[in-house]
């Protein structure tokens, strides 16, 4: 079997301590790098396919190392002192979360303390709620539903003080 003309399938030349064996995990982890470079375009099905084979019949770490050393997740280096920590690559890492709207959050909170300060929060609620709404369609961020009760609950605190008030409007024009 030919060698291909890339330096990464040279065969492992290891430094004056013997190379350390690899794992299944080792190897797992190696075919997880193989798999998205191929994913990306980054190579050919023949090659990958040849790399999967190398992969999978690597005795050493160095071995696996040389196989995925021209892909953007490279080899996890290895210290003297080896001791398995589990890495997974980039490419299979969540991305992260978006981060809750503090307007919404300030949105519930005004709506919530609107029955303890009798409505005087409901107008705060309202404006708030529907600020962070369109700040969260926006952006993409947390929080609609925490918008959403400090907009309900803004405009039942208001709507109680519209009754109120034509309540005694109507109580004071017929009483006189």
């Amino acid at each position: 079997m030919s060698q291909p003309p890339y330096p990464s399938w040279q065969p492992w030349q290891g430094h004056s301590a013997p190379s350390m064996l690899a794992s299944h995990a080792d190897r797992e982890r190696a075919v997880d790098v193989l798999r998205a470079g191929y994913g990306e375009g980054r190579m050919e099905q023949d090659e990958f396919e040849r790399r999967v084979a190398r992969a999978y019949a690597a005795r050493t770490v160095g071995e696996l190392g040389l196989l995925v050393a021209d892909l953007p997740q490279g080899p996890v280096p290895q210290s003297a002192s080896y001791v398995p920590v589990p890495t997974v690559p980039r490419t299979f890492l969540p991305g992260p979360r978006p981060q809750t709207n503090g307007k919404a959050v300030a949105a519930a909170v005004c709506g919530l303390l609107c029955v303890p300060t009798m409505g005087v929060t409901g107008i705060p609620a309202v404006v708030l709620g529907h600020v962070a709404r369109g700040e969260i369609r926006s952006r993409g961020e947390l929080g609609d539903g925490l918008a959403l009760t400090g907009l309900v609950l803004g405009w039942l605190s208001t709507a109680a003080w519209a009754l109120v008030l034509v309540l005694l409007s109507v109580v004071s024009v017929v009483a006189s």
